[in-house]
């Protein structure tokens, strides 16, 4: 199997040749390379169209080299924000893989839990203003669903959509307020994907279970981050979900930061235990190989996977 093939597969609930993997984000960059993603902000300074082209032809090789290395299936795009660029770093990424590896870029509309500043104010307005902040929930995923078109057009087979909706002890918003102002939009907005052509894969950290079937209902092909650190256990959404969504993540990162060796090991061989079996599983990180991570850890993580992957 491609690892393209091998990501659809698990993705339709198929089983592939063996356990596919990818990250949200990988970080470690420097520390495998010597070198980090490009930033918009160094797109910007480029003194000309020239050097801009320059820079993401390297930023497309590092990509490719990172997935080559870490063996990744589906490819994440990360760090540039506008989009004429995003379009041309996929087109860089199609050229250099052809079809054979699923590019990823983010695509998410809805609402996710505010930032503190603007935690009351938010709350105030689901409160008092419901008509408008549906009205804004609208907007937001036609506009999304524009720049989705645009991505796939380039050459992007999936999404990954980041709003994040849980704190470790439960949603931002009840169950029932979840229901009203987030779960319409959000299978909308996973129907508007499938029907660009598109995967659908939805991230949130957090303390999902309060809200997993709704999560569940709005049909992405599958759910990230299946967080350990707030207390849900990939076996359990196994059980409840496994049959109508993919699962990706579980591995801990609180572990792989300070944790034993021995816990790491034991972490990932849970996540492989239970989630492997029958398909639709994807083998990562409950969050992503974050900066200041040591390396060794995560490619320990790997050799885990490596060892028990085969179907």
């Amino acid at each position: 199997m491609t690892p393209k093939q091998r990501a659809i597969a698990a993705l339709e609930h198929r089983i592939p040749d063996h356990v596919p993997t990818f990250e949200l984000e990988f970080q470690l960059t420097k520390e495998l390379f010597g070198r980090d993603y490009l930033t918009q902000r160094e797109l910007d300074a480029a003194p000309s169209a020239d050097a801009r082209e320059r820079m993401l032809q390297e930023n497309a090789d590092l990509f490719a080299r990172v997935a080559e290395r870490l063996e990744y299936d589906i490819v994440p795009l990360q760090a540039i924000g506008r989009e004429e660029h995003q379009v041309r770093q996929v087109q860089l990424l199609r050229e250099r893989f052809g079809d054979t590896r699923m590019i990823c870029a983010h695509g998410d509309s809805t609402m996710g839990i505010p930032d503190g500043e603007h935690m009351v104010e938010v709350s105030i307005r689901l409160a008092e203003e419901a008509d408008a902040v549906h009205a804004e929930q609208r907007r937001n995923l036609a506009h999304t669903l524009e720049h989705c078109k645009v991505l796939v057009d380039a050459g992007v087979d999936v999404f990954i959509n980041c709003a994040d909706y849980c704190f470790n002890h439960g949603p931002f918003l009840s169950p029932g307020m979840f229901a009203e102002f987030v779960t319409p939009y959000l299978t909308e907005l996973h129907a508007g994907q499938r029907a660009l052509g598109a995967y659908t894969i939805k991230h949130t950290d957090g303390n999902i279970m309060p809200i997993l079937d709704q999560l569940a209902d709005s049909a992405p092909h599958a759910l990230h981050s299946i967080d350990p650190m707030a207390g849900v256990d990939i076996a359990e959404v196994k059980r409840r979900i496994g049959d109508r969504v993919a699962l990706c993540g579980n591995v801990n990162c609180a572990l792989m930061q300070t944790g034993t060796d021995e816990e790491v090991i034991a972490s990932a061989r849970y996540c492989l235990k239970h989630a492997k079996p029958g398909g639709g599983y994807f083998f990562c990180t409950s969050n992503v190989p974050f900066k200041g991570l040591p390396l060794e850890r995560y490619l320990l993580i790997l050799d885990v996977w490596k060892e028990l992957r085969e179907y």
